[in-house]
């Protein structure tokens, strides 16, 4: 969508490929498991264009966006409808040292703007709306930091899609699974950064375990094949025919340095969940395995949930 146009109507709903903005909102929850409270969510997720439409209106150009994802253990009692191929609970993975823990959740609520209070008052109305059909088990408010730097002082999400790829990267097509077609597979993880022990590290150990330059993000020479490889190299996918899937990532920072908690929310957006997976696999158990992401000695990973983010058309079926 050009600048213009944003600048008249809102952002569409249940664009997974919206800017990257100032602030955000990564709510999760469970829903109830009563008959009631799955009508509740199933009509809050049918109208969630028209609630998105009455924060949005306020100032278009803050690139206000929402994009819901369904649960595994949800898909069925709340949509009703035939389950995306890939579909399933997020899947722990336990390497010899780190473990990617799976945790509950539902539906994902991912809030986007370029205004903090636009995130705050959508989440209000929409909560509001919800009422007792669900219960948060997880809310993280996410910043932009400087020049898309993340807490750990590196640019992030370099690797992501640009253009044409990025719809070629995120939605599901009619021939790969028709009863998904333009939506997406999302994965988040809410990790926790050792800042002490992080920046312990000199400069050149620090470019090392991630594989760029800090200063100026430039891409450093992998090692050998059976080496220790750096995160971004163990979070790119290749097949073996040569191909690279991408996916488009859209983390924020978090934290409090009061609290002392410094952090990033990973979430991942995927035609394929597979991908995900074996990004996750390759980090945790390690490409060879045991030679896991070093990144993991230094971040923490407190949760790990698998959504599906389905066509805006498909939310409005709910009704």
């Amino acid at each position: 969508m050009s600048a213009r146009v944003r600048d008249r109507v809102p952002i569409e709903p249940q664009r997974v490929d919206a800017p990257l903005t100032r602030s955000a909102t990564f709510l999760v929850v469970t829903v109830a498991d009563t008959p009631e409270a799955v009508d509740t969510v199933r009509s809050v997720l049918a109208d969630l264009d028209n609630l998105a439409k009455n924060v949005s209106i306020r100032d278009l150009s803050a690139s206000f966006a929402c994009a819901a994802g369904i649960g595994s253990d949800a898909w069925d009692r709340v949509t009703r409808m035939r389950r995306p191929a890939e579909l399933h609970p997020f899947r722990a993975i336990r390497g010899q040292k780190h473990t990617a823990v799976s945790t509950p959740g539902d539906l994902l609520f991912h809030i986007r703007s370029e205004r903090r209070d636009l995130c705050f008052e959508f989440e209000r109305q929409l909560l509001g709306a919800l009422g007792d059909a669900v219960k948060v088990v997880d809310e993280t408010e996410g910043f932009r930091y400087f020049d898309v730097r993340d807490l750990l002082g590196f640019v992030d999400g370099t690797a992501n899609p640009v253009g044409q790829d990025v719809p070629a990267s995120t939605l599901v097509t009619a021939e790969e699974d028709a009863s998904a077609v333009g939506g997406s597979y999302v994965v988040v993880q809410k990790y926790v950064h050792n800042m002490k022990t992080w920046n312990g590290l000199s400069t050149e150990q620090q470019e090392a375990v991630i594989g760029r330059k800090k200063l100026d993000n430039v891409e450093l020479q992998d090692p050998a094949e059976g080496k220790q490889q750096p995160h971004k190299s163990l979070a790119t996918i290749v097949d073996d025919d040569g191909n690279v899937h991408e996916i488009l990532r859209d983390n924020m920072p978090f934290g409090s340095p009061g609290s002392e908690q410094f952090g990033t929310y990973f979430i991942g957006y995927s035609k394929e969940l597979w991908v995900i997976e074996r990004m996750l696999q390759r980090m945790f158990i390690g490409h060879p395995p045991g030679l896991h992401d070093k990144l993991l000695d230094y971040s923490t990973p407190l949760t790990g949930v698998t959504f599906f983010a389905p066509s805006a058309d498909l939310l409005k079926r709910l009704r």
